[in-house]
């Protein structure tokens, strides 16, 4: 019971013609479902799941560890709490590209993107990645879009090939990719607004910029990322990375104070996460066990 009021189909709908509007549409990364809800509440477009943050929670670099059923149980929990659309990456396919594609759609996914590198992959802003052959990614894509039963499921092809082969060869895999019916790409680890640019002079369709921190990427803004005609930005890793430098913090000054009192400031209040995950809509009359308001709690 997560009180949305939008269908699966009108959530995948509504990023379609938003992503028509040629507006910029942001996507957070939600590294768990109140993450979302908190996206939701902000007024970003989407949510965003990552591979990478996906590994991340579960204690283990992102070189391909995780499951198919591991990533579409927690990208379903994330994807059903809010009427945005959530998009989540799929890796390398894990193993069979219809399987997977029926299983996130199932789930609730508004969208996936599939990336070129081999099965053991490693992070898209990393050294020495390894590619697939342009054909065998172009023949993956042809089996994602075959699985799909939604048209709306958005198909997102990620090419990692700009630090491997170069930005020329990069263009040429993404003509592929689009002509093997890709709705959407996704040029991984692009440095500036030159190699952004020389990518949409080149690209017919959708595009997905990756602002995320500490990586191969100069960090645009909004605008910047519009006047270069991009239509998603996702920001992947960013909640994941606030919440445990936070958390990090935290847990040191306790651990040398022996005390949270220097820390509540800094802490969201039990109000605020009551107000988030919409306590008050639980309550059912004469019910003492939901006879809940927030009134009263900081």
């Amino acid at each position: 019971m997560h009180f949305t009021k939008k269908k699966v189909s009108e959530k995948r709908s509504d990023l379609i013609k938003n992503l028509q509007s040629k507006k910029l549409l942001r996507f957070p990364g939600a590294y768990n479902p109140l993450c979302a809800k908190l996206i939701a509440e902000i007024g970003f477009d989407g949510v965003y799941v990552s591979g990478g943050v996906m590994s991340n929670d579960l204690g283990l670099p992102d070189i391909g560890l995780t499951s198919l059923e591991q990533v579409s149980h927690r990208s379903g929990q994330i994807s059903r709490v809010t009427d945005l659309p959530t998009i989540v990456d799929i890796d390398t396919g894990f193993g069979n590209c219809k399987k997977t594609i029926q299983t996130f759609e199932n789930k609730g996914l508004a969208g996936c993107h599939l990336e070129d590198q081999i099965a053991e992959k490693r992070c898209g802003h990393l050294d020495n990645k390894e590619l697939v052959t342009r054909d065998e990614m172009v023949k993956k894509i042809k089996e994602c879009v075959a699985a799909r039963k939604d048209k709306n499921f958005l198909i997102i092809a990620r090419t990692d090939a700009n630090s491997v082969e170069g930005l020329d060869k990069t263009i040429e895999r993404i003509k592929s990719y689009e002509d093997a019916g890709a709705d959407m790409i996704f040029p991984e680890a692009m440095k500036d607004e030159s190699e952004f640019e020389k990518v949409r002079k080149n690209t017919k369709g959708y595009l997905l910029a990756n602002m995320t921190e500490f990586g191969k990427s100069k960090l645009l803004d909004k605008k910047q990322l519009e006047n270069l005609g991009y239509n998603l930005v996702i920001y992947p890793v960013t909640t994941q990375r606030l919440a445990m430098k936070s958390a990090e913090d935290g847990l040191k000054s306790i651990f040398k104070d022996g005390h949270q009192n220097n820390i509540i400031d800094k802490m969201q209040t039990r109000k605020r996460l009551y107000e988030l995950v919409e306590y008050e809509k639980y309550n059912t009359p004469d019910k003492k066990i939901t006879d809940f308001s927030t009134e009263g709690h900081e």
